[in-house]
């Protein structure tokens, strides 16, 4: 049976011969996604058809894995995002990376449903995890990694309280967060 990394690249390679195939064509719109037949203009009916078939199969496919992960307690879902864990500790540069390799970002909540996912593979693997949050250079400057000002928190009682030294953000296992040291070994938990 083939890992979930090898059914992604497979997945992405068929995706990524079908948007090849279609660029040959002006005028055609709508990818990523499945586009409807107006998004295949330019393209002979057969062809449009064939297309639209195989995207359509392909996301089947797709949403099919990833109800299994899930599942199988590998992923979580929230909105649009999709969380998972290798379940292994690492500092935060560290953690970053990894997530970054495989294609995501350490994991951000930006609302309460989004830290309780979070909080739900904190408390499956009993370990804090790093957050895709840090401290800024100005004091009480907190921001997600892309840069954006926090839009929603969840610190716990007193924090953050690490007077410009713990720069990075953990969630306990009670869904609440602190401001830690950045060389501290945390659960990793990337979103994609």
């Amino acid at each position: 049976m083939l890992s979930y990394s090898s059914y992604i690249l497979v997945a992405l390679a068929a995706f990524s011969g079908t948007c090849h195939a279609l660029s040959k064509y002006p005028g055609i719109s709508g990818l990523p996604g499945i586009p409807g037949r107006d998004g295949l203009k330019g393209l002979p009916d057969s062809l449009a058809s064939k297309h639209h078939n195989a995207l359509a199969h392909l996301k089947h496919r797709l949403f099919q894995l990833e109800a299994v992960l899930a599942l199988n307690g590998k992923i979580r879902k929230v909105g649009e995002k999709i969380l998972a864990s290798n379940g292994k500790k690492a500092d935060f540069a560290s953690a970053l990376q990894s997530c970054e390799e495989a294609g995501g970002t350490l994991a951000a909540p930006r609302n309460e449903e989004e830290n309780k996912a979070v909080m739900d593979i904190v408390k499956e693997y009993n370990q804090y995890a790093y957050l895709g949050i840090r401290k800024g250079e100005t004091s009480g400057q907190v921001k997600y990694l892309d840069g954006m000002p926090l839009s929603y928190s969840n610190w716990h009682q007193h924090e953050p309280n690490g007077k410009g030294k713990e720069k990075c953000v953990e969630m306990y296992t009670d869904g609440t967060w602190n401001d830690k040291k950045c060389n501290m070994y945390r659960l990793t938990i990337c979103e994609f």
